[in-house]
């Protein structure tokens, strides 16, 4: 069985593995404390198991991490692009449940931000409700998301005063998912500031 004869520092946060005074792979440093690499370790079958398993595991969360890093995701958005990296299940749940612990992956956050984001481009409840559902939001973060973001009556009357209370804006603003309450109350109180000023 190949033994392990050095253990040498290699990129940041990775340790190059001779075996028998030969190169073999470099790792990254929690693999090798993970799955107890050391000096004089006779490599058999059951420590590259473990070894193997430890790679995939780690491999996972970074790819899990290079997903997050341009911005936040929702929990279900990682774990398809995951899917799609051909990473298995075992292992996937474990990188999720990594992220979470580490903070980068928080579905929480993503609604919120999410919405706001959405509210900020001129969409009522209804449509950020159905955007959040569709990025796999769950249904117990939406309404706490919702609730943390402007009264959409408030947005539908700001809408309507900038594109005025014509039967156009009725429309607009119901193509892009304000209730009917919010859109009559914004349309009726841009009308009655409109006739003040004609007066």
């Amino acid at each position: 069985m190949p033994r392990v004869t050095a253990l040498r520092p290699a990129r940041p946060g990775r340790v190059l593995v001779e075996l028998d005074g030969e190169r073999w792979r470099t790792v990254p440093l929690d693999v090798a404390a993970r799955s107890g690499l050391a000096l004089g370790l006779e490599l058999g079958r059951e420590h590259l198991r473990t070894l193997r398993r430890e790679l995939r595991r780690s491999e996972a969360v970074a790819a899990g991490a290079r997903v997050l890093a341009r911005r936040d995701h929702s929990e279900r958005a990682v774990r398809d692009a995951l899917e799609r990296k051909g990473i298995r299940e075992p292992e996937r749940e474990e990188a999720l449940a990594t992220l979470r612990r580490q903070g980068a992956l928080d579905d929480e956050r993503f609604a919120q931000g999410r919405a706001a984001a959405l509210a900020e481009r001129g969409l009522g409840d209804a449509a950020i409700r159905f955007r959040l559902e569709r990025d796999g939001v769950e249904p117990e973060s939406i309404e706490p998301s919702l609730a943390a973001i402007q009264p959409e009556r408030d947005r539908a009357l700001r809408l309507a005063a900038r594109r005025g209370a014509t039967a156009r804006t009725t429309r607009w603003l119901a193509a892009r998912g304000f209730a009917t309450e919010s859109i009559e109350a914004a349309i009726d109180s841009v009308a009655d500031e409109e006739r003040l000023e004609l007066g």
